[in-house]
């Protein structure tokens, strides 16, 4: 079995935690025991190893504690919803996939209730979302939400049909399969960031959104190479470079870096090119770009720091073939 490194990470920028982070993981904890999802000691230790409560306070490190809880829990879902993807037979039947998430659809349409652990829990996130998050904002997250569900059937098809899909069309879709645009999204009802429709859809704004993302999916990519290989599962930045240029692993880690150090210097860059829009509005605009920056950090600081979910601390770690 090849040994990979995997690589240390600097950003150039500042670390935070959001100071209800403790109360928010025992919030988090009552939240996946109360509607099913862990059931048992030693899943609710897995549960606790994990520290998902962590990772939304490190990227949302201003929220209060109620929006903190709103979030955690939402992140948590994508997590579970993810694992069920990745892991199971759900995420190799594009069809049963569709029709689950078809029903989660229905939830954010026309908060139509689903008799399951998945459904349940989605309808309280999303109930609470829709109490803080007016009309407009609902629907763009509703729209980033099926994208999301858009790009688990294109994973779930893969899988179906044993494919591997190419460089391109894995960096073209990995934005859509992390869930990153939805987190986005909730920056205006969770920091209470308020920003018209001209400054977020402006292209220097777009771009630096999809240059946070690229830069947080592609460093998972790198954490949870060793688990994906595995499990056998092709839809990780590594693994498809190392099929499509017939490389070792270790090259495509380092590729996969490279790549990634790239989309930093592009974000840094691209935040000294915007235009000034106002004082107001740059001051504003200023704290939605705090938070993505504060995305890039938590998703190192959590991998290596708190969660048990990746063997990222270790310095070396076997795949198989």
């Amino acid at each position: 079995m090849p040994t990979i490194t995997l690589p240390r990470i600097a950003y150039p920028f500042p670390s935070s935690i959001n100071q209800f982070v403790t109360a928010a993981h025992e919030q988090n904890r009552q939240w996946v025991q109360s509607f099913g999802f862990v059931t048992t000691p030693e899943a609710l230790a897995r549960f606790d190893r994990s520290r998902f409560a962590w990772l939304a306070a490190r990227a949302f490190p201003n929220a209060d504690f109620h929006e903190l809880c709103i979030i955690a829990n939402f992140n948590t879902w994508l997590f579970m919803l993810d694992d069920q993807c990745d892991e199971a037979q759900l995420g190799k039947k594009a069809l049963s996939l569709e029709q689950v998430t078809d029903g989660f659809m229905d939830i954010l349409k026309h908060n139509t209730p689903i008799d399951s652990i998945l459904g349940r829990s989605f309808t309280d996130i999303w109930d609470r979302m829709q109490a803080i998050g007016d009309t407009a904002w609902q629907a763009r997250f509703i729209r980033s939400m099926e994208e999301y569900f858009t790009s688990c059937h294109w994973e779930a098809g893969n899988r179906a049909a044993g494919v591997t899909p190419t460089v391109a069309e894995y960096v073209t879709m990995r934005p859509y399969t992390g869930a990153l645009f939805a987190d986005v999204e909730a920056i205006e009802i969770i920091e209470k960031v308020y920003l018209p429709a001209h400054i977020l859809q402006h292209f220097i704004v777009q771009r630096l959104v999809l240059a946070c993302n690229n830069i947080v999916c592609w460093a998972n990519d790198i954490f949870s190479c060793a688990k994906e290989a595995r499990q056998g599962d092709v839809h990780n930045l590594v693994l498809v470079l190392q099929h499509e240029r017939n490389i070792p692993l270790q090259d495509a880690v380092n590729e996969t870096l490279r790549m990634h150090n790239e989309e930093v210097k592009l974000f840094t860059a691209l935040e000294k090119l915007l235009p000034s829009f106002g004082a107001d509005l740059d001051k504003e605009l200023e704290r939605f770009l705090s938070v993505l920056r504060s995305w890039i950090t938590a998703n190192y600081d959590w991998s290596f720091l708190d969660t048990g979910r990746y063997q990222v601390r270790e310095v070396e770690v076997l795949v198989g073939k």
